[in-house]
């Protein structure tokens, strides 16, 4: 038989047997499992747990003064019903963001979801102070180990850019308006039923997101053997702790005492010795290149400035309406709904949309601008402001500047990091929210004291009255919220000039069409109804040139013509075109 009518067969026989092929894949394929509906079915029990943690930051506060009288709680340790949670809460965060890493990012939120619900039940249960204080501090390291877990799984579950933008969004929504719906909850708590239901509410919250968890979550989990960094832990937990502590301590002893100054060196030097450990150890508890990289900088610097200005508004804003216009607890909560409105407007219908498109300095920035013109609007309230006048245009502002800073902040806090790494990444952002909260809290508090005492002793003359009492009141919460308003500006231009990230790149995959990396591109090739089948055929060593090769109508001749010997053709040399027989 001739060698080059011999080729010609088999290459039209390996066409004709490919062609077969991909027309059986095209027809008998078995569509792709549903990730995307998955997906987006998990996020309501991922977004409940972050519900659940930040209205356990607000729930509470409103129930403070029940709580206090129930169990008989002295005015010098109530503050430690708050204190023990944020100490927990705060110290633990990388650590639980590490144990998330490598013991499974769905095992970790599953037992932390368990655990949340057990230590409120205590805490709901509780007969004494000592008993609620325990169940405060076990909610703080439960919710040290859901916060990162919860985060980290949005981080590795929603990987494309524009159903990342549409998760972090929501989510973002929920850390922001979550404090104002946490204060109406609180407030319907304590007014309708008993402020044991304000932990008791964890409850269900838990449950439901566990059992959902449970059944649709991904286990996800940092390659390789579990090594927990001991040396790191030890300095960054008793370093946090120090911190938390001090400025929970600042707002009764002053900036100036030497517990609060000796407390804050200590942490200083502890987590600067931390620092220095992890550039060290072969597996660190947080590597460097988490927080060195600079668009996820930027993302907590945002976040750790923008929680200043919500909770800065919420203690005020709480106490303006409580104390100086008599607002019950249930109508102080309902007062804070326009606010989560907002967030929600902000966060859904602009900051989903803009986000695939738009550098994130161009939403973080503007949205601390806004919010810190919700600050500083706090300096036209009186004691005689109208809701709508007053605290309403301040709380539609702080909202739709905070729907724009936190979808934003905490999509980029997990931007470009290491899958294995996401646990650790996602504690970082959470670790500066706590933070910032805790400093912000204690430093406005304290400037807004010290501007009520100076009013109070440059009126001193006019006597005691509930009216002066008021309008000093008033006078420190416009000047705290003017330090609010400046700490967000400065921010906001720090972020404008270190968070250089561009705008999110889309790079759209063929659908099944992917070319050889050595096949040539030939010109005049025949064009066949399948164009898979020429794209993944490959050229034999002595095939001719591709404007020689004939068509498949021509192959087909070749298949029909009888051997060379049988019809007595002249043996070609090698290299013939197979058309010229």
């Amino acid at each position: 038989m001739s060698r080059v009518r011999q080729e010609a067969r088999e290459r039209f026989r390996a066409a004709c047997h490919t062609t077969s092929e991909d027309e059986v894949m095209a027809t008998t394929k078995a569509p792709a499992p549903p990730a995307g509906s998955r997906r987006w079915a998990a996020l309501p029990f991922i977004g409940l747990a972050q519900l659940m943690i930040v209205l356990d930051g607000t729930v509470v506060n409103i129930a403070l003064p029940s709580l206090q009288r129930d169990l008989q709680i002295s005015d010098g340790d109530r503050q430690w019903i708050i204190t023990a949670y944020t100490l927990a809460f705060g110290s633990l965060l990388l650590l639980g963001g590490r144990i998330a890493d490598y013991t499974g990012r769905k095992r970790a939120f599953l037992i932390a979801l368990l655990g949340f619900a057990g230590a409120s039940a205590l805490g709901g249960a509780a007969a004494d102070f000592e008993m609620l204080l325990a169940a405060r501090a076990l909610q703080g390291g439960f919710g040290a180990l859901l916060g990162p877990a919860a985060l980290s799984l949005l981080a590795v579950t929603f990987t494309e850019p524009k159903d990342r933008a549409k998760a972090f969004g929501i989510w973002g929504a929920i850390s922001a308006a979550g404090g104002a719906i946490g204060l109406l909850a609180g407030g319907a708590l304590t007014d309708y039923l008993d402020w044991r239901w304000c932990l008791y509410i964890n409850i269900p919250i838990a449950v439901i997101a566990a059992v959902g968890g449970f059944a649709i979550l991904t286990e996800s989990r940092h390659p390789g053997p579990a090594r927990f960094d001991f040396l790191g832990v030890l300095p960054v937990t008793a370093g946090l702790v120090a911190i938390v502590y001090a400025t929970g301590r600042a707002g009764s002893d002053g900036w100036g005492s030497a517990k609060v100054i000796g407390l804050l060196a200590a942490g200083a030097v502890l987590l600067a010795a931390f620092t220095l450990v992890e550039s060290r150890v072969p597996q660190p508890l947080l590597p460097l290149r988490v927080i060195a990289d600079r668009t996820r900088g930027g993302a907590y610097l945002a976040v750790g400035l923008a929680v200043i200005g919500m909770f800065g508004a919420f203690l005020f804003l709480t106490y303006f309406m409580q104390v100086v216009k008599g607002y019950s607890p249930i109508r102080t909560g309902t007062a804070f709904l326009p606010m989560a409105a907002a967030v929600l407007l902000s966060a859904g219908g602009l900051t989903t949309r803009l986000l695939p498109r738009v550098p994130p300095r161009a939403l973080i920035v503007p949205g601390m601008l806004v919010s810190s013109a919700g600050m500083l609007w706090m300096l036209t309230l009186e004691p005689g402001t109208p809701y709508a006048a007053g605290v309403l245009v301040a709380e539609l502002l702080l909202g739709f500047g905070a729907g724009m800073i936190m979808p934003a902040s905490l999509d980029y806090a997990t931007h470009g990091v290491d899958p294995g790494d996401s646990g650790i990444a996602s504690a970082s952002v959470n670790t500066a929210q706590q933070i910032g909260g805790s400093i912000g809290t204690a430093l406005l508090n304290t400037i807004a004291t010290a501007a009520t005492a100076d009013y109070l002793v440059s009126h001193a003359s006019h006597g005691p009255s509930p009216a002066v009492a008021k309008q000093a009141l008033v006078e420190g919460f416009g000047a705290a919220g003017a330090w609010s308003a400046g700490i967000l500006a400065a921010g906001a231009l720090i972020v404008a000039v270190l968070m250089n990230t561009p705008c999110p790149e889309h790079h759209p995959v063929p659908e099944d069409k992917t070319v050889p990396e050595n096949q040539p591109a030939p010109e005049d090739q025949a064009v066949l109804e399948d164009q898979a089948v020429l794209e993944d055929q490959a050229a034999p060593e002595d095939q001719a040139a591709p404007e020689d090769q004939p068509v498949l109508e021509d192959q087909t001749v070749l298949e029909n013509q009888p051997d060379a010997e049988e019809a007595g053709a002249p043996d070609l040399p090698p290299g013939t075109p197979a058309h010229s027989v």
